[in-house]
């Protein structure tokens, strides 16, 4: 397979289209086609529907884009490493996180980075309150809520998104809600007051398709969206919790699939000061990499 059109490849994948994917090559509309259709020849399949509106990749072009992203993310870690020579990121690394994001997502995919860079001492903080960056109290955070203070660089991340989850016990005892007036009949899990309250409707499910202005009574509050998850679980009820948590979990299952729940907008936040530290660059890229295999 060649590798210069593997690469076009890629570029139309993720742009959707020829033109805007040979703007990052420098090559016209014609000559991204000509490499499509070469590469389509070469393995006797074809690797996108073409329509009026755009590019929609075939079952089997799926399957190489699913393969290129992995190879190209691969590639670009590794092209880090390279460029760095003999002046390795080295040092501690404290990162700060809310206390789903870090115990759900982040932390199982940290042992890959401590690989790649095991020169760098990565120190983990969960905590739902948000951490003085500038106080030195962690050198990066990974924040639900975009930072006001003025001395912070901040880039976005991802939107998380938010919907109606119970476990597969919860739902054969009490049924399937099939519209939100239903979950009247139903027992809701929502938090406490807490520093996750700061997120714009934190209880959306009490007021989830309401006529009247009372909201609904839930059957437990927690402190902390982990032991929520835990909860659902375990078959007590219904809640609403980010889209990454049910992934790969057979005891979480989406509900009224209609119905959303507020979007938390996802920042990578760190001092001024460490613009151009080496461990936090190598840091925010592998996060890039890992956020783009990931349903938010």
């Amino acid at each position: 397979m060649d590798w210069d059109k593997l690469r076009v490849f890629h570029a139309v994948a993720e742009a959707g289209s020829f033109t805007h994917a040979g703007e990052a090559f420098n090559l016209s509309q014609s000559a991204v086609s000509r490499q499509i259709s070469s590469l389509e020849e070469s393995l006797r399949v074809p690797l996108f529907h073409r329509h009026a509106r755009g590019l929609i990749l075939t079952e089997q072009g799926e399957l190489l884009y699913r393969t290129a992203r992995e190879v190209f993310a691969k590639v670009a870690l590794t092209e880090s490493m390279l460029t760095e020579g003999k002046d390795r990121p080295k040092g501690p690394l404290l990162v700060t996180s809310t206390v789903g994001f870090m115990n759900i997502w982040l932390t199982p995919r940290i042992a890959e980075f401590i690989e790649l860079y095991p020169e760098i001492a990565v120190h983990l903080i969960s905590n739902d309150r948000e951490l003085d960056l500038s106080m030195r109290e962690a050198d990066v955070a990974i924040r639900m809520s975009k930072p006001t203070q003025p001395d912070l660089v901040q880039r976005h991340l991802i939107t998380v998104h938010i919907h109606a989850y119970a476990s597969p016990g919860y739902l054969k005892e009490w049924g399937t809600p099939r519209g939100p007036a239903d979950l009247e009949r139903h027992r809701l899990i929502v938090y406490s007051e807490g520093p996750l309250s700061r997120i714009t409707e934190p209880n959306w499910l009490l007021n989830a398709g309401q006529s009247s202005r009372l909201p609904r009574r839930p059957a437990l509050r927690v402190n902390n969206i982990i032991g929520i998850m835990r909860a659902v679980e375990a078959g007590v009820g219904i809640a609403g919790l980010p889209d990454y948590f049910a992934e790969n979990n057979p005891r979480l299952t989406r509900i009224l699939p209609d119905v959303d729940g507020p979007a938390i907008e996802t920042y990578f936040v760190y001092p001024d000061e460490l613009r151009n530290s080496k461990r936090l660059t190598v840091f925010r890229n592998f996060l890039l990499k890992k956020i783009q295999r990931t349903t938010f």
